[in-house]
């Protein structure tokens, strides 16, 4: 097997300004009126909202899902067709032939699914919600490249699996909804991919990530094996893929910022009314029926919840969410909304007593005073790693001015205590998934309309002895949303208070109305 390594992230800031701006949501895209037969369509139950089913939801003629349109998808695709023309040099002779999978139905148990999640590599680039799905895009002989042709395989419609699982598009109302070229059922999947096994064409599938099981081991890879020993050049679109979702559109960015401002309103009403002895679970359930009152679909992740000593905050990843806050402790909660297939990411720290003491206000806004000189480094032309760097520096800093250091350091144990007290980096790209676009480096040139984290924190183990006592297990972190943009950073998830004196104040103001 033949497998190039993607060139995109060597690219110049020139080339990728060509392939966007060719196919941004501006490019004059041929489009038809909506005809009587698709409004028809439009109003059968498709199994995913449609702006006949769902009015106070989707307004807009041609959206596929809320806020994204036909037009957006097809410029997806046609952007990604560009790319992989671009990165193999324009040979004429050589066809391109792109699969990308939905995700399976899972279960808990007997015939009851977990919540279905599409592959948001899929949803990219089609909007549809369906699972076991495929997105085949192919160049088109004898036409010049990137034109292609995309078809969308689904599944076929079963009245006996309706009237249980409810609705299905099937392949009328997909190709209804999508405007794809074409679809077809996905029991023609192997038939499909058939046409594709010979030398002039390339393959490009994410071999790296097995979404949807059971399609990759049943059609999927017999198909690749067959290429493989056709000696085919088969090559990984995840990369491709990425370096496209990692800048986001205005109406990304748009529907981003609802997704922060519902979980931000969902933090302001949460903070003021945690009280001591409450149970991380209650933080969390009363976060998820916030989020879902405002609009979201769900939580983005499973949330932080961890009150407490630090052994539970500074498990990054904490999320049993069922120990009782003493009074006099603090609460670190991670959490966000996904609305509509975009996600947000807050983390905020505060007493459940309402009131910090000395010890812990004096770490928070060191924490603080951290993440806002981080968040004025989040310009073009800086990266995610550089900033990191700069945390270390003003956090170390941070601690020797209150005394968690004592010794004096040289330069080389700047960094070994910066990663002591803070273990994780500064941040991480968002969007679709909330650890998005993992194909791109944190190394990276920030340019608009990418959309990054900004999260420092304090982490002092409870038994180290090398700290003052009132220091120990105090764990904080504060992260917000930011954009990047041509005159600066924009942080989306501002609605969100973290000021200390705002965070007891919001619980004085509970209190007063109560």
């Amino acid at each position: 097997m033949t497998i190039y390594v993607n060139r995109l992230i060597c690219w110049t800031g020139r080339h990728l300004g060509v392939s966007i701006r060719r196919f941004s949501k501006n490019a004059p895209v041929t489009s038809k009126s909506t005809s009587g037969n698709e409004n028809e369509m439009l109003k059968r139950n498709l199994g995913q909202p449609t702006s006949y089913t769902h009015p106070f939801l989707m307004t807009e003629e041609g959206e596929v899902t809320p806020g994204l349109t036909k037009q957006n998808y097809r410029a997806r695709r046609n952007a990604v067709m560009a790319t992989i023309n671009y990165v193999t040099l324009q040979r004429e002779m050589q066809e391109h032939v792109v699969i990308v999978l939905g995700e399976a139905t899972t279960y808990m148990t007997e015939d009851i699914p977990y919540p279905f999640h599409q592959n948001t590599n899929f949803r990219y680039l089609s909007g549809f919600l369906e699972p076991d799905s495929c997105l085949i895009m192919e160049t088109m002989p004898g036409r010049p490249h990137p034109e292609h042709k995309s078809t969308l395989l689904v599944p076929k419609r079963d009245p006996v699996k309706e009237l249980w699982n409810g609705s299905r598009a099937g392949k009328d109302g997909a190709l209804t909804l999508t405007g794809v070229h074409h679809t077809e059922e996905i029991e023609r999947l192997p038939e499909i991919l058939s046409k594709f096994l010979t030398d002039k064409y390339t393959i490009w599938y994410d071999f790296d990530k097995k979404v949807n099981y059971n399609l990759h081991m049943e059609h999927i890879r017999p198909f690749l094996a067959e290429a493989h020993h056709n000696k085919m050049k088969i090559n990984l679109i995840k990369n491709t893929i990425h370096y496209h979702r990692h800048i986001k559109s205005d109406e990304e960015i748009m529907l981003m910022y609802k997704a922060a401002t519902v979980s931000a309103e969902a933090f302001k009403r949460v903070i003021p009314i945690s009280y001591p002895s409450i149970n991380e679970s209650i933080i969390h359930a009363l976060l998820d029926t916030e989020c879902r009152i405002a609009g979201a679909q769900m939580l983005a992740y499973p949330p932080v919840v961890a009150g407490g000593d630090s052994i539970r905050a500074n498990t990054l990843h904490y999320i049993s969410n069922n120990q009782r806050i003493n009074d006099g402790e603090l609460v670190l909660v991670d959490a966000g909304a996904e609305y509509h297939g975009y996600v947000a990411d807050i983390t905020r720290t505060w007493p459940v007593s309402g009131k910090f003491t000395p010890p812990q206000r004096k770490l928070y806004d060191a924490v603080l005073r951290t993440q806002l000189a981080c968040i004025e480094l989040c310009k073009v032309g800086s990266t995610l790693d550089e900033i990191y760097g700069a945390m270390t520096m003003f956090l170390v800093q941070e601690l020797l001015g209150a005394g968690v250091i004592k010794q004096k350091l040289k330069p080389k144990e700047v960094y070994e205590f910066g990663r002591k007290y803070c273990p994780h980096h500064v941040g991480h790209w968002l969007g679709m998934d909330v650890h998005d676009t993992n194909a791109i480096s944190r190394s990276t040139t920030l340019r608009p309309g990418m959309v990054v984290t900004v999260e420092p924190g304090i982490y002092i183990d409870t038994n180290d002895i090398n700290v003052d006592e009132e220091y120990r297990g105090i764990g904080i972190r504060i992260e917000d949303d930011v954009v990047i943009t041509k005159s600066g950073p924009r942080v989306l998830t501002a609605a969100c208070p973290k000021d200390a004196d705002e965070i007891e104040a919001l619980f004085q103001k509970s209190k007063s109305s109560s």
